[in-house]
Protein backbone atom coordinates (compact mmCIF):
# COMPACT_ATOMS: atom_id res chain seq x y z
CA UNK A 1 0.00 0.00 0.00
CA UNK A 2 1.04 3.56 -0.83
CA UNK A 3 0.46 6.70 0.85
CA UNK A 4 -0.53 9.63 -1.00
CA UNK A 5 -1.58 12.65 1.75
CA UNK A 6 -4.41 14.87 0.22
CA UNK A 7 -2.77 18.66 -0.43
CA UNK A 8 -6.67 19.92 0.94
CA UNK A 9 -5.90 18.85 4.44
CA UNK A 10 -4.79 21.57 6.44
CA UNK A 11 -3.05 21.78 10.13
CA UNK A 12 -3.86 24.76 12.69
CA UNK A 13 -4.40 28.42 11.77
CA UNK A 14 -5.24 26.71 8.27
CA UNK A 15 -1.76 26.16 6.99
CA UNK A 16 -1.21 23.17 4.73
CA UNK A 17 -0.70 20.39 6.54
CA UNK A 18 1.78 18.14 4.31
CA UNK A 19 2.55 14.72 4.39
CA UNK A 20 4.59 12.73 6.81
CA UNK A 21 8.69 11.60 5.35
CA UNK A 22 8.84 9.02 3.16
CA UNK A 23 9.65 6.11 5.18
CA UNK A 24 11.96 2.85 4.11
CA UNK A 25 9.47 0.15 3.26
CA UNK A 26 9.79 -3.05 5.00
CA UNK A 27 9.60 -6.42 4.02
CA UNK A 28 6.01 -6.90 3.86
CA UNK A 29 5.08 -3.75 1.30
CA UNK A 30 8.14 -4.80 -0.38
CA UNK A 31 6.65 -7.95 -1.06
CA UNK A 32 2.75 -6.39 -1.77
CA UNK A 33 4.74 -4.14 -4.44
CA UNK A 34 6.45 -7.20 -6.37
CA UNK A 35 2.92 -9.41 -6.10
CA UNK A 36 1.04 -5.93 -7.40
CA UNK A 37 2.91 -5.01 -10.22
CA UNK A 38 1.94 -9.24 -11.68
CA UNK A 39 -0.74 -7.98 -11.84
CA UNK A 40 -2.41 -7.22 -15.79
CA UNK A 41 -1.60 -3.47 -16.83
CA UNK A 42 -5.28 -3.36 -17.77
CA UNK A 43 -5.90 -3.93 -13.45
CA UNK A 44 -2.95 -1.84 -12.39
CA UNK A 45 -0.09 0.21 -14.04
CA UNK A 46 2.98 2.09 -12.75
CA UNK A 47 3.99 3.62 -15.72
CA UNK A 48 3.98 3.59 -19.64
CA UNK A 49 4.70 2.07 -22.37
CA UNK A 50 7.92 2.38 -25.24
CA UNK A 51 10.90 3.63 -25.24
CA UNK A 52 10.38 7.10 -26.73
CA UNK A 53 10.59 10.43 -24.14
CA UNK A 54 7.56 10.25 -23.17
CA UNK A 55 6.20 11.64 -19.70
CA UNK A 56 2.66 11.72 -18.32
CA UNK A 57 2.09 14.62 -16.08
CA UNK A 58 -0.78 14.19 -13.43
CA UNK A 59 -2.66 16.22 -10.90
CA UNK A 60 -4.55 14.57 -8.05
CA UNK A 61 -7.77 16.42 -5.65
CA UNK A 62 -9.05 19.07 -8.17
CA UNK A 63 -10.68 20.60 -9.81
CA UNK A 64 -9.88 23.53 -7.82
CA UNK A 65 -9.50 27.48 -8.29
CA UNK A 66 -6.45 27.29 -9.06
CA UNK A 67 -6.94 24.74 -12.29
CA UNK A 68 -6.93 27.21 -14.62
CA UNK A 69 -3.72 28.61 -14.03
CA UNK A 70 -2.01 25.53 -14.80
CA UNK A 71 -3.75 25.06 -17.97
CA UNK A 72 -2.54 27.84 -18.96
CA UNK A 73 1.43 26.61 -17.95
CA UNK A 74 0.62 23.36 -19.58
CA UNK A 75 -0.68 25.40 -23.19
CA UNK A 76 2.20 27.63 -22.83
CA UNK A 77 4.78 24.90 -23.42
CA UNK A 78 2.36 22.68 -25.52
CA UNK A 79 1.99 19.66 -23.21
CA UNK A 80 -0.94 17.83 -22.04
CA UNK A 81 -1.47 16.28 -18.70
CA UNK A 82 -3.92 14.25 -16.49
CA UNK A 83 -6.32 15.38 -13.91
CA UNK A 84 -7.25 12.68 -11.77
CA UNK A 85 -10.43 14.66 -9.90
CA UNK A 86 -12.64 13.78 -6.68
CA UNK A 87 -16.17 13.48 -7.40
CA UNK A 88 -17.45 16.17 -4.71
CA UNK A 89 -14.81 18.73 -5.83
CA UNK A 90 -16.32 18.77 -9.07
CA UNK A 91 -20.23 19.33 -7.44
CA UNK A 92 -20.18 23.50 -9.12
CA UNK A 93 -17.26 23.42 -11.35
CA UNK A 94 -18.22 21.92 -14.33
CA UNK A 95 -17.05 24.75 -16.31
CA UNK A 96 -13.58 23.94 -15.07
CA UNK A 97 -14.19 20.26 -16.11
CA UNK A 98 -14.68 21.77 -19.57
CA UNK A 99 -11.92 23.67 -20.33
CA UNK A 100 -9.68 20.74 -18.93
CA UNK A 101 -11.21 18.46 -22.04
CA UNK A 102 -11.42 21.80 -24.17
CA UNK A 103 -7.64 22.15 -24.16
CA UNK A 104 -6.88 18.35 -25.00
CA UNK A 105 -6.27 16.79 -21.42
CA UNK A 106 -7.36 13.78 -20.07
CA UNK A 107 -10.08 14.02 -16.83
CA UNK A 108 -10.61 10.65 -14.57
CA UNK A 109 -11.72 9.98 -11.13
CA UNK A 110 -9.79 10.40 -7.96
CA UNK A 111 -12.89 8.73 -5.65
CA UNK A 112 -16.10 10.79 -4.45
CA UNK A 113 -14.99 11.90 -1.18
CA UNK A 114 -11.20 11.10 -1.20
CA UNK A 115 -11.68 7.82 1.43
CA UNK A 116 -9.18 5.18 1.13
CA UNK A 117 -10.37 2.20 -1.04
CA UNK A 118 -9.68 -0.43 0.93
CA UNK A 119 -11.21 0.88 3.55
CA UNK A 120 -14.90 0.76 1.98
CA UNK A 121 -16.73 -2.40 1.35
CA UNK A 122 -17.26 -3.58 -2.13
CA UNK A 123 -21.05 -1.83 -2.59
CA UNK A 124 -19.87 1.82 -1.22
CA UNK A 125 -16.39 1.75 -3.33
CA UNK A 126 -18.61 0.80 -6.89
CA UNK A 127 -20.59 3.85 -5.97
CA UNK A 128 -17.56 6.08 -5.35
CA UNK A 129 -16.30 4.91 -8.60
CA UNK A 130 -19.93 6.16 -10.49
CA UNK A 131 -20.80 9.04 -8.66
CA UNK A 132 -17.67 10.25 -9.59
CA UNK A 133 -17.48 9.28 -13.34
CA UNK A 134 -21.32 10.74 -13.82
CA UNK A 135 -19.69 13.94 -12.60
CA UNK A 136 -17.14 13.96 -15.69
CA UNK A 137 -17.47 15.73 -19.12
CA UNK A 138 -18.80 12.59 -21.21
CA UNK A 139 -16.25 14.12 -23.75
CA UNK A 140 -13.64 13.30 -21.39
CA UNK A 141 -11.11 11.83 -24.39
CA UNK A 142 -10.17 8.95 -21.75
CA UNK A 143 -9.25 5.97 -24.29
CA UNK A 144 -10.16 3.69 -21.67
CA UNK A 145 -11.54 3.73 -18.18
CA UNK A 146 -9.06 4.89 -15.57
CA UNK A 147 -8.65 5.84 -11.34
CA UNK A 148 -6.55 7.12 -9.38
CA UNK A 149 -6.90 5.84 -5.80
CA UNK A 150 -6.90 8.31 -2.80
CA UNK A 151 -3.39 8.05 -1.06
CA UNK A 152 -2.29 5.63 -3.32
CA UNK A 153 -3.80 2.92 -1.14
CA UNK A 154 -4.90 -0.22 -2.71
CA UNK A 155 -5.78 -3.90 -1.76
CA UNK A 156 -6.81 -6.96 -3.58
CA UNK A 157 -10.32 -6.31 -3.01
CA UNK A 158 -10.45 -2.79 -3.92
CA UNK A 159 -8.44 -3.69 -7.37
CA UNK A 160 -10.92 -6.24 -7.94
CA UNK A 161 -13.87 -4.11 -7.51
CA UNK A 162 -12.37 -0.98 -10.30
CA UNK A 163 -11.20 -3.97 -12.36
CA UNK A 164 -14.73 -5.50 -12.54
CA UNK A 165 -16.30 -2.19 -12.95
CA UNK A 166 -14.13 -1.61 -15.54
CA UNK A 167 -11.05 0.78 -14.69
CA UNK A 168 -7.43 0.73 -14.74
CA UNK A 169 -5.85 1.65 -11.45
CA UNK A 170 -3.20 4.28 -12.16
CA UNK A 171 -0.35 4.49 -9.47
CA UNK A 172 3.01 6.26 -10.26
CA UNK A 173 6.66 5.81 -11.03
CA UNK A 174 7.78 9.02 -9.94
CA UNK A 175 6.82 11.14 -6.98
CA UNK A 176 7.53 14.88 -7.09
CA UNK A 177 6.70 14.82 -3.46
CA UNK A 178 4.68 18.12 -3.87
CA UNK A 179 2.52 16.89 -0.67
CA UNK A 180 6.05 16.66 1.65
CA UNK A 181 7.78 19.90 0.81
CA UNK A 182 5.93 23.72 -0.40
CA UNK A 183 10.00 24.03 -1.99
CA UNK A 184 9.28 24.43 -5.65
CA UNK A 185 13.24 24.06 -6.22
CA UNK A 186 12.60 20.35 -4.48
CA UNK A 187 9.68 19.84 -6.73
CA UNK A 188 11.40 20.77 -9.83
CA UNK A 189 14.59 18.79 -9.02
CA UNK A 190 12.22 15.48 -8.21
CA UNK A 191 10.93 15.17 -11.98
CA UNK A 192 14.96 16.57 -13.60
CA UNK A 193 14.81 15.27 -16.65
CA UNK A 194 17.96 13.36 -16.28
CA UNK A 195 16.27 11.58 -13.72
CA UNK A 196 13.67 10.52 -15.63
CA UNK A 197 12.78 7.43 -17.68
CA UNK A 198 10.57 6.94 -20.60
CA UNK A 199 7.63 6.02 -19.58
CA UNK A 200 7.21 7.53 -16.17
CA UNK A 201 3.89 8.59 -14.85
CA UNK A 202 4.52 11.58 -12.34
CA UNK A 203 2.32 12.41 -9.19
CA UNK A 204 1.46 16.15 -8.53
CA UNK A 205 -1.31 17.97 -6.98
CA UNK A 206 -3.78 20.73 -7.77
CA UNK A 207 -4.34 23.76 -5.89
CA UNK A 208 -1.09 23.84 -4.25
CA UNK A 209 0.58 27.10 -4.64
CA UNK A 210 4.25 25.66 -4.52
CA UNK A 211 3.62 22.96 -7.04
CA UNK A 212 2.04 25.88 -9.60
CA UNK A 213 5.32 27.44 -9.74
CA UNK A 214 7.36 24.62 -9.77
CA UNK A 215 5.17 23.72 -12.96
CA UNK A 216 6.49 25.85 -15.36
CA UNK A 217 10.42 25.35 -14.77
CA UNK A 218 9.55 21.58 -15.02
CA UNK A 219 7.65 21.76 -18.43
CA UNK A 220 10.43 24.14 -19.57
CA UNK A 221 13.25 21.47 -18.26
CA UNK A 222 11.26 18.60 -20.22
CA UNK A 223 11.09 20.36 -23.35
CA UNK A 224 14.83 21.84 -23.08
CA UNK A 225 15.61 18.14 -23.20
CA UNK A 226 13.19 16.71 -25.66
CA UNK A 227 10.68 15.22 -23.40
CA UNK A 228 7.10 15.01 -24.47
CA UNK A 229 4.44 15.30 -21.81
CA UNK A 230 1.60 13.17 -22.60
CA UNK A 231 -1.71 12.08 -20.99
CA UNK A 232 -1.85 8.51 -19.21
CA UNK A 233 -4.19 6.60 -22.05
CA UNK A 234 -1.34 8.57 -24.34
CA UNK A 235 1.43 6.78 -22.10
CA UNK A 236 -0.64 3.17 -21.78
CA UNK A 237 -1.32 3.19 -25.58
CA UNK A 238 1.30 0.24 -27.15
Amino acid sequence: MYTEAPSESTGAGGAPKLAAPRMQPGLKSRLRTLASRALPRSVLTYRGVGDARRVALTFDDGPHEMTLAYLDLLERFGARATFFVVGNQCIGRSEILRRIVERRHEVAGHGFSHRAFPKMGIGPLHDELQRTTALLPPERATPRRLVRPPYGATSVRSLAVCAAAGYTTVMWSRDSDDCRTQAPDEIVARVAPADLRPGEIVLLHEGQSWTLAALPRILEALANAGWKAVTVGEILAP
